[in-house]
């Protein structure tokens, strides 16, 4: 467990920067250094404007007559993240230069224009007095890449914005519809406060405005390859605040740290899988783990057989597109474990062979195991099997083609296609965020996801009744969570929802359940955590949340929600907030308190710091010593940490 100390020097950091984001977005890293208070120590002016700071704010102001003025760091950077606020008019020009490199004419640099009808990424000359001579945008490229070789003259033109897999909607238009999130307005607002981000690595410059979709540039290092950073204006006044930066050139390893409660086996280090499952497959009375291609078996899990041929990945340039998640049951009915996966294909990654797919247990031979299409659409990186129609037997619940699904095999043909239900109207399918549990107390389960929940008729009748309600939000064009948790959190009877607010962005939040006179149900936001500007529930905060569960972790009766953070979610690059940070995995557990908003918080207790979790983390009795142990598959391998029974779980494993 993290200490006193931990938890205090996270807080602290958030309180002493003061950053208190009006698009409720910080920085996508912990600054090296601020602008704040009223002195300029560590800058200085360029060219011809006149710039002061007072509580952290900065006014430049250009000179009657003069054009283009510059606060310049003192310190040289070569890759550089930078965050802030800026405002500008009407005719007021807005900008920072990043890499201004010394020349014998000037300056040079790659420059990022923040101004009305004026944004995007350029590169610039500068004269010896600050006054821009020459201004070319940069080239544009997509994709998820940290480095962009030279251009090909034969190539086809591709665009500048997006390049981030999983997107709102995959597969599904939604034309006509009202949902209770839609995409906000990111664009340049005047005479307003304009959030921006910039992250300049190696020769790819990414810049995101309001927490929009991400404007991405070529920055080649004869444009400007090490220098200090600049913060620009041209005619009228800007004003820029919280100005955050960091040099992204240091990297962190944390010393690898274990809560006391867990003890860690990590059974592949190789990225294979995003997912894992357990059932005791060959019939010798004791649970097995398969990830990936592996069935690895207990009760050591030093021994394994492939279920399909292993083709390790590489973390930082692929995916392991074979299965985002894996699920286990006896799907055939034979009375063995049977597996199934989801997968497509992304970018250039091998295999991904859309759709879900069953790999048949062959009963005790030493052998590969029989592969069959069952579900042929699908578009969800996360998935749940849960027993939806309460036949006794779990459904695959997952999107598709912009519906919300979900699918059972047919007992006299379970090797082919499965029967498959959709719930929900054309345009609520994503690519995160689902889960199911009885929101309304009738003992049928419903199935919730981003734009709320669908409540199960009696008569199975199809499309099922929707209840509009933002259990997400938005976060650089992307929205939706992983595995949602539906239980009863403050312990008044109903039951409530948790869940990540956006998979490759910041946000945890429970959903409290309301009721009026007369029965409509409504719920309340309270926020468990966000980014690192923010008060959160024991100072912790990280990104990419993108892996979660819920299990009864500490033995009192009550679940806990288990979230990490995937590691290089698009590859390593900085397409994503905090790429770089520690990949932890915790369990936030669920603490009753009518003093509480809600009447519930949740303590957060780090499992490990250097684990994280990939589309789903499992959580299961492994060795049924009345311990939950925790399973998860990521792009640093696949772990184990044992559960050590203590306090009621210890007692109720003795009986």
């Amino acid at each position: 467990m993290p200490s006193k100390r931990v938890y205090v020097i996270a807080a602290l950091v958030a309180l002493c920067l003061g950053l208190s984001p009006i698009f409720g977005v910080g920085p996508s890293f912990k600054p090296d250094g601020t602008i704040k208070g009223s002195a300029l120590t560590g800058w200085h002016a360029l060219g011809q404007a006149d710039w002061k700071v007072v509580n952290g704010e900065v006014t430049g102001t250009a000179k009657a007559g003069g054009s283009d003025g510059w606060l310049v760091s003192d310190k040289s950077l070569q890759d550089v993240g930078l965050n802030a606020y800026v405002k500008c008019g009407e005719g007021c020009k807005s900008g920072v230069l990043l890499r201004a490199e010394k020349t014998p004419a000037g300056w040079k640099g790659v420059f990022v224009s923040l101004a009305p009808g004026d944004t995007g990424p350029f590169k610039v000359t500068i004269d010896q007095d600050g006054k821009i001579l020459t201004r070319d945008r940069l080239r544009a490229v997509g994709g998820q890449i940290r480095f962009a070789p030279p251009l090909d003259p034969n190539a086809p033109a591709r665009g500048g914005r997006g390049g981030r897999g999983g997107g709102a909607g995959r597969g599904g238009g939604r034309a006509g519809l009202t949902l209770p999130l839609t995409r906000p307005d990111a664009s340049y607002k005047n005479d307003d406060w304009n959030q921006f981000e910039t992250m300049l690595d190696l020769n790819i410059m990414r810049t995101s405005l309001n927490d929009g979709t991400q404007e991405v540039g070529v920055a080649d290092p004869e444009f400007g390859n090490y220098g200090p950073m600049a913060l620009y204006v041209g005619s009228g006044e800007v004003k820029f605040k919280e100005v955050a930066y960091k040099d992204l050139s240091e990297k962190e390893t944390p010393k690898e740290e274990t809560s006391a409660n867990f003890r860690e086996q990590r059974i592949s280090p190789f990225y294979y899988s995003w997912g894992a499952g357990a059932a005791d497959f060959n019939h010798d009375g004791f649970m097995d783990i398969v990830s990936g291609p592996y069935i690895y078996y207990g009760p050591d899990f030093t021994k394994r057989r492939e279920i399909y041929p292993a083709e390790p990945r590489n973390p930082g340039r692929e995916f392991s597109t074979d299965d985002w998640m894996m699920f286990v049951a006896d799907f055939t009915g034979d009375g063995w474990a049977d597996v199934i996966t989801n997968s497509f294909s992304v970018d250039n990654s091998p295999g991904g062979e859309v759709g879900i797919w069953l790999y048949v247990n062959p009963k005790g031979e030493n052998r590969r195991w029989d592969k069959h299409l069952v579900v042929a659409a699908q578009q969800s990186e996360i998935a749940v099997l849960r027993d939806v129609d309460g036949d006794g037997k779990p459904e695959i619940v997952y999107m598709a083609e912009g519906f919300v699904r979900y699918a059972k095999p047919d007992p006299a043909n379970p090797t082919g296609l499965w029967k498959v239900h959709t719930i929900s109207e054309a345009g609520f399918g994503t690519a995160h965020g689902i889960g199911v549990g009885d929101i309304n107390g009738d003992g049928k389960m419903d199935i919730t996801n981003a734009f709320g929940w669908w409540e199960q008729p009696a008569d199975g009748h199809e499309p099922w009744v929707y209840h509009s309600q933002a259990f997400a939000r938005y976060g650089r064009g992307i929205v939706g969570g992983s595995v949602m948790a539906v239980y009863d959190v403050n312990g008044d009877g109903k039951n409530d929802v948790v869940t990540v607010l956006d998979a490759h962005g910041w946000g945890l939040a429970w959903y409290e359940q309301k009721r009026d006179a007369s029965g409509q149900i409504s719920f309340e936001e309270h926020m468990i955590m966000d980014d690192y500007s923010t008060k959160n529930a024991g100072g912790v905060a990280f990104s990419e949340p993108h892996g979660t569960t819920v299990a009864d972790v500490d033995g009192d009766g009550i679940p806990d929600f288990i979230v990490g953070k995937r590691f290089w979610a698009h590859k390593d690059d900085f397409l994503d907030p905090d790429p770089y940070g520690p990949p932890v995995l915790y369990v936030f557990k669920t603490r009753r308190n009518p003093k509480t908003p809600g009447g519930a918080e949740f303590v957060p207790e780090l499992i490990n710091n250097w684990s994280g979790a990939g589309s789903d983390i499992l959580a299961v009795d492994l060795n049924k010593d009345g311990a939950m142990d925790i399973v998860t598959a990521t792009k640093l391998g696949t772990y184990i940490f044992w559960g050590k029974p203590h306090g009621k779980t210890a007692t109720r494993a003795a009986k």
